[in-house]
């Protein structure tokens, strides 16, 4: 499946319509191609700042979002890129913190589709190239590198010396690729998948961790014995707990009493921490504890579990967005929403488990429309039980349901959550 996008912009979207054209042989693995690719161009992989490389199944994005908020906070400019994009093609480069301009996207995409024409690249290996050919150009303090797919054959591998590698929450997610039956790796699932993301760890740099079960939190100590990369995993080498006042991080640098995230959820102070704890396990670029608390209530991570304002498609009604579609985003807005009744109104991918999200949502959900996910196959409405209903689209789904003043949550992919926020105009910037 491709990533496809659009663009208001003419130039752009020469480049975009050169993007949607490429394929991927079937079963390709391996980082030949993105190398080659960074070659051509002059490795500039090799001349970004200090570099955050974060993997993960749940959070990695928000990490990436605090550790933003946070370096910004203490002073510094910060290349991002992340995916997918919500809206616009821009928001995977983030370049000395503004999105990249449509005539330097549109540039920096000739470049590289025309450098790679013979290597029949994929649309993320192009995407990764042009943003380290963007930000090897433009001077920063520091960049924040957010892995796409698994870890060890995701194009952002190729970085060499990161400041640090981090990974985020654990969980079944993408099996086709991630569990795809190979030689000599683990046969238990939560295992390969931390196996996978384990392959981001660089010798030298910190490898810094949540704490997982047994199974996969050993694969992640033996890839760092294996790189002799410094391993700083929660609960050994640093620590938090978050109480209804605030966040509470330690490690061997000392202690920090902080304020708890604004972006909503339990889960986003674990993420938090992890952000904390990668910079505090590096030697390039000091934080202090202001620009921490300035960060943790100043980042911001659209379509994780935001709560959409006011606009031409919500009306005045309370909204919830999140693109969760595994089980381990099902536990998370089970939690946010414990206790309440809600409207679900949900998109999700044909690929995907239909009851990730309904199983642990079962208590809360008052009722549920299913919608189609706009350019991809989606699930119908009778895979996600006999009393779910179908609409033709979110505004469809919105005004068939009661006016009794009940939440709405909107989920289940993140092509999904893209269109709410561009027909509600939420634009990410």
């Amino acid at each position: 499946m491709r990533d496809f996008a659009r663009s208001d912009s003419p130039a752009v979207q020469r480049q975009l319509d050169r993007l949607a054209a490429l394929s991927v042989p079937e079963g390709r693995l391996g980082l030949d191609t993105i190398r080659a690719l960074l070659e051509r161009l002059g490795h500039p992989h090799r001349r970004l700042p200090p570099t955050f490389h974060v993997a993960g199944t749940n959070g990695k994005g928000s990490t990436c979002a605090f550790l933003r908020a946070m370096l910004e906070a203490e002073g510094n400019t910060v290349h991002v890129t992340t995916s997918p994009h919500l809206v616009r093609y821009n928001e995977r480069i983030r370049v000395a913190g503004e999105l990249i301009s449509d005539d330097r996207l549109a540039e920096v995409l000739e470049q590289v589709l025309d450098a790679g024409e013979d290597l029949n690249p994929s649309f993320f290996e192009v995407t990764v190239a042009a943003a380290f050919a963007e930000f090897a150009r433009v001077p920063a303090d520091a960049c924040v590198v957010e892995v796409g797919l698994g870890g060890r054959f995701d194009a952002t591998n190729v970085l060499e010396q990161p400041a640090a590698c981090a990974i985020a929450a654990l969980g079944i997610d993408h099996e086709r690729f991630l569990l795809a039956p190979e030689a000599g790796v683990p046969t238990v699932p939560l295992a390969r998948i931390a196996f996978e993301k384990a392959g981001i760890t660089k010798q030298g740099a910190s490898l810094v961790t949540l704490s997982y079960p047994d199974a996969a939190e050993a694969e992640i100590k033996a890839a760092a014995m294996r790189m002799g990369a410094p391993i700083a995993m929660r609960g050994a080498e640093w620590s938090m707990s978050a109480t209804p006042t605030g966040l509470h991080y330690a490690d061997r640098h000392g202690e920090l009493a902080l304020p708890l995230p604004t972006m909503p959820g339990p889960h986003q102070a674990e993420n938090a921490a992890l952000a904390i704890a990668m910079l505090r396990h590096q030697d390039y670029i000091s934080v202090s504890r202001d620009a921490f608390a300035t960060g943790i209530t100043g980042a911001r991570w659209p379509a994780r579990l935001q709560r959409l304002t006011p606009g031409p498609l919500t009306g005045d009604r309370e909204i919830w967005l999140d693109g969760g579609h595994n089980p381990s985003a099902g536990e998370m807005l089970a939690k946010h929403f414990q206790g309440e009744r809600l409207h679900l109104v949900i998109g999700m991918l044909d690929a995907k488990d239909p009851s990730a999200l309904t199983g642990p949502l079962a208590d809360a959900i008052a009722s549920l429309t299913a919608v189609p996910v706009p350019g991809h196959d989606a699930h119908p409405a009778e895979a996600f039980g006999a009393t779910a209903r179908m609409a033709a689209d979110v505004p469809a789904a919105l005004a068939s349901l009661p006016d009794d003043g009940l939440p709405v949550l909107v989920s289940g992919s993140l092509y999904l959550a893209g269109e709410v926020l561009r027909l509600n105009r939420e634009l990410p910037d």
